[in-house]
């Protein structure tokens, strides 16, 4: 049995989270909603709900064997030190921090007290992302020279923070460029330069002061293979569904196209998913990561890599120059 505690319901993810393992028998579940949201129920066999952070971490007794951070991205580093400081494993949602130094400092305090550190990154464990690696990884592809990637979706609604800067870190360069890097940086490694463009043309009577709702971010790598990531809010608001995800790779022999999302049936403003649940993947990797003692993909270090990416394309969309990942 182990002792799970997922902290703030600020995310809309937590509530998915907590479904999943509260419904596991191998977990014992305490959620931590010190916001007040109040959208995440629990039956009593299922778990327990609090209103504190300090609650979540009393409500076992020697404390929680790890925690899930479903918090604003700015408050993920605290929350995470904290953990690191009390011996506790992590799975921080994404963004990792909203900062380099943040991220930073997350990793290495993870490392220092021997901690696992996980970032929620669902669609690494997509079995078509999984046969994109696949083939990169035989050759079945040639050598890839351009990629196109893009995860839109609808500007998030009823979680003001998202696009409330001091609580994100950005727009929709931070909320939609992470999961297609953490893909091509688990199949090709990082990125030698970055170059982005953004723009606040959608949504923009409902997106925070400084929130971009829409970009365009370019990745360079040193065989020259160029990546381009549509991560604009981009979906209406009356859309069957949230977004998706699709990445399109070409190469000297062949292409392939990602859709992370595409199993699902539906009509005129329906969707309804089947197929791998990407969420309970990530949660069941995790526990045997905790319980193992040693992360998996995608690990603590992959979102400071991608934290990296969103501070370069940040830069480059503040300044209108390539940004070289070395500077970030």
């Amino acid at each position: 049995m182990l002792k799970i505690a997922i902290l703030s319901c600020a995310h809309t993810h937590a509530a998915g989270y907590a479904a999943i393992l509260g419904a596991r028998a191998d977990v014992d579940l305490v959620v931590a909603d010190p916001d007040g949201f109040g959208d995440v129920q629990l039956p009593a066999e299922a778990g327990r709900v609090v209103g504190s952070y300090q609650e979540a971490w009393d409500a076992f007794e020697g404390g929680p064997d790890a925690v899930v951070v479903t918090s604003a991205n700015a408050d993920h580093r605290d929350l995470v030190l904290e953990a690191a400081r009390r011996g506790v494993h992590v799975l921080c949602e994404k963004p990792l921090a909203t900062t380099v130094a943040d991220a930073e400092a997350m990793v290495a305090a993870c490392r220092e007290a021997g901690v696992v550190l996980m970032t929620a990154y669902p669609v690494h464990f997509s079995p078509a992302v999984e046969t994109l690696r696949a083939a990169v990884s035989a050759g079945r592809l040639g050598e890839v020279v351009g990629l196109t990637g893009t995860n839109n979706g609808m500007l998030p609604a009823g979680r003001d923070w998202f696009t409330d800067v001091s609580k994100s870190g950005g727009g929709s360069l931070v909320d939609h460029t992470v999961h297609i890097a953490q893909i091509l940086d688990a199949t090709f490694g990082q990125p030698e330069s970055v170059h982005a463009v953004a723009n606040r043309i959608l949504y923009a009577d409902r997106a925070g002061e400084d929130a971009e709702t829409g970009g365009l971010v370019t990745l360079t790598y040193a065989s020259g293979m160029v990546a381009t990531i549509d991560c604009s809010w981009s979906m209406p608001a009356d859309g069957p569904t949230w977004g998706g995800l699709t990445l399109q790779a070409l190469g000297t022999g062949g292409q392939l196209k990602v859709d992370a999302f595409a199993e699902h049936v539906g009509g005129p403003n329906q969707w309804h998913p089947y197929g791998v649940d990407l969420d309970a993947k990530l949660l069941e990797a995790f526990l045997g990561a905790v319980r193992a003692g040693a992360a998996v993909e995608p690990t603590g270090d992959v979102g400071l890599r991608t934290v990296r990416i969103v501070a370069a394309a940040q830069r480059s969309a503040r300044t209108g120059e390539v940004v070289s990942l070395a500077d970030v």
